[in-house]
């Protein structure tokens, strides 16, 4: 059955069977398939040019070894932001599988991917520890506010989140797997995550497919700017300030460097591609909502190649 967002539906029951037999020939311990003994050979944490201060005259103050640093720092901060999300991801699908009946295979594989988030979400501390970063707080209203999602989301909320923000690391941990320039560390938990979340995303896809043709006007006009909000804030969060002060950038001016950097904007334009198009197709991108997405950089604005001076 086609639905307004572009994603022919099949049985829930049959994508759900499907899913689970996936989990379980396709399923990690991150704790044992990765080597965390073995130090890291300094090299590159992504590519170049998907650091935010990539082409700023910031970038070209840096020695090379100063560059690697602080792409391995942002992949970093970026995990460190991927965990704030898991975790927020995690404590809607336990509503979800609530209120839902718990011998569906449906809800079953809702449980399962909570088990698999769970081990990324470990794997990703650890990796950001190794890596030489330490997790932040997020700023109070990105930390408030994510309490507010996790109580007050529903099922496009869950599921349109979960796909924005999975479809983005997907796309940069796509890159960086077979990249011999990049740390082994980040190659093999990125090698994990893809594998796995591939299956959360076919599973969120559907389910907000789903559930959003079933949404009345009104719903549907409030989820496009709570998925606004929700995509600017992940989006905005993804790199903390701090990282800057650590190659001996002053975290200010860096930030604001990145913010008018057109390329660091075209970068998170490109990683966000696919679910932009997806939740456009379904016309849950539009009015105010799609101010944020702009606003984060996601729908391609401008900005300044060089940064700010």
């Amino acid at each position: 059955m086609a639905t307004p967002t572009g994603v022919k539906l099949t049985d829930r029951e049959d994508i759900a069977k499907r899913l689970l037999r996936g989990s379980a020939k396709a399923s990690y311990d991150p704790l044992i398939e990765i080597d965390w003994d073995a130090p890291l050979e300094d090299k590159w944490g992504m590519r170049p040019e998907r650091v935010s201060i990539h082409g700023t005259h910031l970038w070209d103050r840096l020695t090379e070894d100063e560059q690697r640093r602080l792409s391995r720092l942002e992949f970093a901060s970026i995990m460190t932001t991927g965990i704030w999300f898991e975790t927020i991801l995690m404590q809607m699908l336990v509503r979800h599988a609530y209120h839902n009946d718990p011998t569906t295979q449906h809800v079953q594989y809702a449980y399962t991917e909570i088990a698999d988030e769970c081990r990324h979400t470990v794997m990703f501390a650890r990796a950001v520890e190794k890596l030489g970063w330490h997790t932040h707080k997020l700023d109070p209203l990105a930390f408030h506010l994510g309490r507010l999602c996790r109580i007050g989301a529903h099922g496009p909320l869950i599921f349109g989140g979960a796909l924005f923000v999975e479809e983005i690391l997907d796309r940069l941990q796509r890159e960086v797997v077979k990249d011999e320039s990049v740390e082994p560390l980040v190659r093999a938990t990125s090698r994990i995550h893809v594998v796995e979340e591939a299956r959360h995303m076919r599973y969120a896809r559907e389910e907000f497919a789903r559930d959003w043709q079933n949404r009345g006007p009104i719903d549907r006009a409030y989820s496009r700017i709570a998925l606004g909000v929700i995509a600017y804030f992940s989006a905005t969060r993804l790199i903390n300030p701090k990282v800057y002060a650590e190659v001996g950038l002053d975290p200010r001016e860096a930030a604001r460097a990145a913010r008018h950097n057109a390329g660091y904007v075209r970068s998170k334009t490109d990683l966000a591609a696919k679910v932009v198009g997806t939740l456009s197709t379904a016309g849950a991108i539009s009015g105010l909502g799609a101010y944020f997405w702009r606003r984060a950089g996601l729908l391609g604005t401008g900005g300044r190649s060089r940064g700010a001076r």
